[in-house]
Order: C-alpha cells, then sequence, then structure tokens
C-alpha cells in the first residue's frame, strides 16, 4: 500500500469524526411579508373598482370609526391618497367638510389551500409505516378584501349617489413536481414583476451616503462650503 493510500484512508477516517454541521439563525417579522403583500394587493382591487371622480374640488371628510381591519391604516391611506389624485381636498373635521364618507370592512383576511397528487402516510401491522410520497402539489394563499362606502352631504346628511360594496381577491401559487419548484404564478407575483420594471428614459435617484441640509430659503447659505454634513461634524 503506497503512501498516497495511507494519506486518503487517514484523512477519510479524520474526516468522518471531526465532522459537524452549520447553522445560521434568522428572525421573521409577526406577519409575513407575503401576507401582507396579499392584502395590500386585495385593497388595491377593491379601490380600483370605486369612482372617485364626484369628489373633484369637494372638502371630503373619511370617516373611519366603522372600519375595523387588521390593515386599517393602508384601507384609509389608500382611500385619502385616491380622494386627493381625484380632486378632492381632505380635511380634518366632519364639520369642515361639504362631503362626508364613510368606510367601512366587510372582510380582509387570508386562506391558504394545499392540494397534493400521490399517495398519503400509511401506516402497517407490525410498526411499519410508509410514507407519504407527493409527485406532484399545490400550495396557494389567498387575500381577500371586501369593502363598503357610502357619501352624504355634511350639512343636510343626505346620501349622494347609492354607494356600494367593493370586493376583490389577490393569490400567489407554488406549484412543485416530484420536488422541483417552486414554480410561481398569481396575480401578487404579476405585481411584484411590474414593479421590478421601469419606464423606458426614467431615470432613478438614489439616497446619497452621506447626510447634508440646507438653510431655509429665506436664510441662504452663499457660500455652498457652510452647508456641513453628518460625517464631518466633530465633538466639541
Amino acid at each position: 500500500m503506497t503512501f498516497r493510500t495511507l494519506s486518503f484512508f487517514a484523512t477519510a477516517v479524520l474526516a468522518i469524526f471531526i465532522s459537524g454541521c452549520a447553522s445560521t439563525k434568522t428572525s421573521n417579522t409577526a406577519r409575513t411579508a407575503k401576507e401582507q403583500m396579499l392584502l395590500s394587493n386585495a385593497v388595491d382591487q377593491s379601490l380600483d373598482k370605486v369612482d372617485f371622480t364626484p369628489l373633484y374640488d369637494q372638502k371630503v371628510y373619511v370617516e373611519e370609526k366603522y372600519l375595523e381591519s387588521i390593515d386599517k391604516p393602508y384601507i384609509v391611506g389608500s382611500v385619502r391618497h385616491r380622494v386627493m389624485r381625484a380632486g378632492g381636498h381632505i380635511v380634518d373635521k366632519a364639520d369642515d367638510a361639504e362631503i362626508v364618507m364613510e368606510v367601512r370592512s366587510g372582510g380582509v383576511g387570508t386562506d391558504t389551500t394545499e392540494a397534493y397528487l400521490g399517495t398519503p402516510e400509511i401506516a402497517l401491522p407490525g410498526m411499519l409505516t410508509i410514507p407519504e410520497i407527493r409527485l406532484a402539489e399545490r400550495k396557494s394563499q389567498f387575500g381577500y378584501s371586501k369593502i363598503g362606502m357610502v357619501l352624504y352631504d355634511a350639512k343636510t346628511r343626505q346620501i349622494l349617489g347609492e354607494g356600494g360594496v367593493a370586493m376583490a381577491q389577490s393569490n400567489d401559487n407554488n406549484s412543485f413536481v416530484m420536488g422541483i419548484g417552486p414554480f410561481q404564478s398569481g396575480s401578487l407575483r404579476g405585481d411584484i414583476s411590474k414593479a421590478k420594471q421601469s419606464s423606458p428614459g426614467q431615470s432613478r435617484r438614489q439616497l446619497p451616503s452621506t447626510v447634508a441640509f440646507a438653510s431655509r430659503p429665506s436664510q441662504s447659505v452663499a457660500n455652498p462650503s457652510a452647508i456641513e454634513f453628518a460625517s464631518d461634524s466633530k465633538e466639541q
């Protein structure tokens, strides 16, 4: 037996006894990003079905006391944003408004379904078990949003139009075939793909790596060197 062969076996035996493993510790937020994205996606789809154009040049107060939802701040903020996009003027008090918009939730949440093609785990006599075999499987998570809205005159309390409810569903699907995957599909994946794209000729401004402040216009700094960077400041 040559010295090279002896070295190989010695190295193999040594590796068996000193081998170990490493693990990486990760932490997650209380709610997964996918759950939050599914809900906000469903909310956006619901509000896409609402025509806010009658609110143009109107003082609008968004009444949220009838809205109970896990993502209430996002829903209220999205409604206010769309009112402003339509040319309406948001006011903080009902007394200052011409129109009051009441928003309510009929349900905002998620569901999960799982299906597979294969055989389930089978228990045999003698404490023997045939393990579960999945040839193909699909895991889907759905986000639902049902938002009701009504408008009325802030002075006369007369309803403006019929109001109504807007409902939408978002989904995220993950499929596996013979353990290979995931093959993803669904409205959430489509929105993420669109978000990664930029319009032709669109420039992107990145935040600077240093921090600088300028004086107010009435107190403009004549000398640009008078602007002090946080990284240049020194303790007295």
